[in-house]
């Protein structure tokens, strides 16, 4: 497989070619799910190059989800139905901008905190820092989020509220509580990839609903509902994740409508509200006996500080709670305390009009840059959706970027079914470290994009 390959200066980095040749015969069938591959060490001796070329193959593969490593079989062909296709981090390489993670496009909430921090021994609660708390987080806390809360969605009666480690927590910890194994959950059809590895890891069917530029279908949601009975919806209805769209008034109404007359439950991942105001009111505020919903503090403050909440009718709440005493007996009081302070002087408004004004210059940029391609976004959203032209797809445009130091998120991974994989990458702007790298970065796509695929078929 590996023996008398020429390596090419020209064609970018010796690891990222061994990674691009192993990638094409997993995609060509030469290679297929459960394959052993051979030894790094056999493969270094084959090709003539070092151990740590070699490793460092294999770790991009494992990034892309492509191979894992298990004990007492060495490196396999993962199974992608299987594997995480998203990664929380960052790729820290010199050269190298990565717009596939989300990140705080300003350091506004480093400066708050750099200020906040000589003050907490002083703060009356800050003695309850080093002691467990009740799983649904200390009252102190509920209060103060659910006052932060009512800005965003109406009243919220701090006994609705859990506090989670963010809202990946909250959504595992939400299924865990109000679903059973083999239910239903409907999504969009492309939707946040966080979702899809938690319905698998419970036991839990995904039916795809369609979308169109104004975000779920209704009236195929409606079928949906008639045909498969699902337990619950699974929506991100402002500035989705990953197509930006944000659901209309009339859209809510018409899905909420569907949702009670089938006893479906609404599953509200609203993480981006706090950037777009003008929203259209939220399901928990129009619908809140139906509606369980998830926030945080991740992409409007900053994910570093790993605060969510769940606003859920009052047993649901319980049961909620009971899973996350189950995961981690309670979360963090001293994020906890962090965020409440930052709440309760204001600076939380600030750090989020910060983070909303930047993100409309870098949303300015890329459309500028990409003027002329298939760009979907939104003033305020961290990220924008790029459809791919002809004979791009995902996959591929990912591993060219990236060759070129850019990284990108495969539509792929947000895709439900394998039936529907958008021919799209998401592009997170507010990841990159400053305006003039996002410059730089957004260049070399739009020059992708301009030369299609025929330089990068030459590489392999």
């Amino acid at each position: 497989m590996f023996e008398k390959l020429e390596f090419r200066q020209t064609d970018g980095p010796i690891y990222l070619q061994i990674a691009g040749l192993i990638e094409q015969k997993i995609s060509q069938g030469e290679l297929a799910i459960g394959d052993r591959l051979p030894p790094q060490r056999d493969i270094a001796q084959a090709t003539g190059v070092n151990l740590t070329t070699v490793t460092r193959a294999f770790a991009a593969l494992q990034e892309r989800g492509l191979v894992e490593s298990k004990p007492g079989r060495g490196s396999i062909v993962a199974n992608p139905d299987q594997i995480a296709s998203f990664k929380s981090a960052p790729l820290e390489r010199s050269g190298y901008v990565d717009l596939s993670v989300n990140r705080p496009a300003t350091t506004g909430y480093l400066q708050a905190l750099a200020a906040l921090m000589p003050a907490l021994p002083a703060d009356p609660r800050f003695a309850a820092l080093q002691d467990f708390h009740a799983p649904e987080g200390p009252l102190w806390a509920r209060e103060a989020l659910a006052a932060w809360l009512s800005s965003l969605t109406g009243p919220v009666d701090p006994s609705r509220v859990v506090v989670t480690n963010g809202a990946q927590q909250a959504l595992g910890c939400v299924l865990r509580a109000l679903t059973r194994p083999g239910e239903v959950i409907a999504t969009d059809m492309v939707t946040y990839q966080g979702i899809g590895a938690l319905c698998r890891t419970l036991d839990l069917a995904v039916k795809p609903v369609k979308v169109d530029d104004g975000g779920m279908c209704p009236d195929d949601f409606e079928a949906v509902c008639a045909a498969d009975r699902p337990r619950a919806v699974f929506l991100v209805p402002t500035l989705h994740n990953p197509l930006t769209v944000s659901l209309s008034r009339e859209r809510k109404s018409a899905l909420a409508a569907s949702a009670r007359r089938h006893g479906v439950l609404i599953i509200e991942d609203d993480v981006y509200r706090a950037l777009k105001p003008d929203a259209a009111p939220a399901f928990v505020q129009t619908d809140p006996d139906i509606t369980v919903h998830v926030n945080s503090l991740s992409k409007c403050v900053a994910p570093g500080l790993r605060l969510g909440a769940v606003v859920a009718p009052e047993p649901m709440a319980s049961d909620i709670a009971a899973m996350l005493r189950i995961d981690c007996w309670s979360t963090s009081a001293l994020n906890a305390l962090i965020a409440v302070r930052m709440i309760e002087e204001g600076t939380i408004e600030a750090i989020v009009s910060g983070q909303a004004a930047e993100f409309r210059k870098r949303q300015q940029i890329a459309q500028s840059i990409l003027a002329g391609h298939d760009l979907t976004s939104d003033a305020v959203s961290p990220h924008c959706w790029l459809r791919l032209p002809d004979p791009w797809h995902g996959n591929a445009f990912v591993k060219a970027a990236d060759q070129d130091g850019v990284g990108v998120l495969s539509g792929e991974a947000f895709a439900v079914t394998r039936e529907y994989i958008p021919h799209a990458v998401r592009i997170n702007l507010g990841a990159a470290r400053s305006l003039e790298d996002l410059r730089e970065a957004l260049e070399k796509l739009r020059q992708l994009l301009t030369i299609g695929r025929r330089r990068y078929d030459t590489v392999l």
